[in-house]
């Protein structure tokens, strides 16, 4: 639990909330209600073991305060996450009720232990430990088998590393949600490049076999499609995207838009984790991704 001053709101609360839920009490020592209110917050806070944070605002002090979230009684809750007021309310509720309005929004104990691994994980990664960060990755999605960050993450891994048949194991839970979901369209657009090289038996020399094609006729959009796959299968996503735009520069909605669609699963598979900003900033973006999105974008739209 902390107090809120308009000096250290910004970054108690907005700032905060970008990774933890956070509540925020308006109260006054002279309010009954209040006083009712407060220890059942601060016992939910212990027990909810830093799945939220309590933050409290004497509203006679920080009127200023009071005034911006428009608080016309106390005792007023109000949720913030990612900067953002979510949900609230008004009066003394009961514990029950309290425990319910915070379990609409905060994740529950597997929840954030798996988030808080994921995190871990990302973090073992960009200091180059990457067998941390699979332990991390494959111990978030036990704890949370609905996390599809986390399993997005893990599968990547296994396959950045070669351990197809594991990272299919991995990815069958899902498979059927690959429809529906951008990311998970995008792994399953991965492993069937992978298949396609293995089914062909395609080698280290088949690069040319696809460039023989390509030169006697280049609208062969089939053997265009498949070095692009087999550039996907060996990792060499920037060639690979190279290679779609010369499909899509000369017929965009060939074979049912497949050139695009590839495509858009090589940029969502090769965009790095989102760093969490304040409210209102952008995150900066990754210039390859940046690039090869404009490149897209303009032949798209021409």
């Amino acid at each position: 639990m902390i107090d809120i001053t308009v000096e250290n709101f910004e970054a108690e609360v907005v700032a905060a909330s970008m990774n933890t839920p956070v509540l925020v009490d308006f109260w006054a020592p002279w309010c009954g209600p209040c006083k009712s209110l407060g220890p059942v917050l601060e016992k939910l806070e212990t027990e909810y073991a830093g799945r939220f944070k309590l933050a409290k605002v004497d509203s006679d002090q920080e009127q200023q305060l009071a005034s911006m979230f428009g608080i016309r009684s106390i005792p007023t809750c109000v949720l913030l996450m990612n900067g953002q007021p979510v949900d609230g309310f008004t009066g003394a509720l009961p514990e029950g009720q309290v425990r319910e309005f915070l379990d609409k929004h905060v994740p529950s104990a597997d929840e954030a232990l798996a988030e808080e691994e994921e995190e871990q994980a990302l973090d073992a990664l960009a200091e180059g430990d990457t067998d941390s960060a699979l332990e991390k990755l494959q111990h978030a999605v036990a704890t949370d088998p609905a996390n599809d960050d986390a399993r997005f993450d893990y599968v990547k891994l296994l396959l950045q590393l070669g351990r197809d048949d594991d990272a299919k194991v991995a990815f069958a839970p899902v498979i059927a949600k690959a429809l529906g979901s951008r990311k998970l369209g995008a792994l399953k657009a991965w492993m069937d490049a992978i298949d396609f090289v293995a089914a062909g038996a395609y080698g280290e020399g088949s690069v040319a076999e696809f460039d023989a094609k390509i030169a006697a006729n280049k609208r062969d959009f089939e053997a265009r499609l498949g070095r692009a796959r087999w550039l996907m299968a060996q990792q060499r996503w920037q060639e690979a995207m190279d290679e779609l735009l010369e499909i899509l520069m000369r017929d965009k909605a060939w074979n049912d838009d497949a050139a695009r669609k590839v495509y858009v699963a090589i940029l969502e598979i090769i965009e790095p984790p989102k760093v969490k900003v304040a409210d209102g900033q952008i995150p900066p973006e990754d210039p390859v991704v940046a690039t090869y999105r404009r490149r897209l974008s303009s032949v798209v739209l021409s």
